[in-house]
């Protein structure tokens, strides 16, 4: 079986599993995230990349409404095209959004394009080491890709505790994750 097939497979029981979680900690896992904070990324307050929901993913929004606080700008990701590196429009929370690709939340177009030093990253299912399982694009692993040989930027996956496997399986292209915030605890991998 190649590594498309297993991704494949482990997408289905990573769905299922996220999306129990939801339906228990929907409610409480984003203020978790937000009350605990970024951790110790060791850089000062700049721009983070959140995301809007989509399905049965943690909220990154009261986490980004705290750090605005705190004096950090804040953002959203944009897809673009397919096999492309997303690109960032600011975006404050209360800010409009639009339906872009897969009818998920954007900015306006007219919001200006920023490059984030902190992407808060959704996920299907991470491991020890900071690898995740996404939805298959490569979207994330191309901007991170792009974006570490611009300039320093920590990539923090966000997920449900219960998202958590002993492995995911990973190919030639998957970037690393720096840390993994859960409504439990943080990890910092690598």
């Amino acid at each position: 079986m190649d590594i498309a097939e297993i991704k494949r497979k482990a997408r289905g029981s990573a769905s299922k599993l996220r999306a129990a979680a939801h339906e228990q900690l929907k409610d409480v896992a984003g203020l978790a995230l937000a009350e605990r904070g970024l951790p110790d990324i060791g850089m000062p307050a700049g721009i983070v990349s959140g995301f809007i929901p989509y399905k049965s993913e943690i909220t990154t929004v009261p986490l980004m409404n705290s750090l605005r606080r705190e004096g950090w700008k804040t953002c959203l990701p944009v897809v673009i095209a397919a096999e492309q590196p997303l690109v960032f429009r600011a975006w404050k929370p209360g800010d409009a959004l639009v339906p872009g690709v897969w009818d998920i939340p954007v900015p306006l177009e007219s919001a200006g394009e920023v490059l984030p030093d902190v992407l808060l990253v959704p996920l299907l299912a991470f491991d020890a080491r900071g690898y995740r399982l996404g939805y298959g694009g490569g979207f994330y692993d191309r901007t991170l890709e792009k974006l570490r040989r611009l300039k320093r930027v920590v990539a923090i996956g966000v997920a449900y505790q219960a998202q958590m496997v002993d492995q995911v399986p990973i190919g030639p292209h998957d970037a690393p994750l720096d840390f993994v915030m859960t409504e439990q605890e943080t990890y910092s991998c690598g």
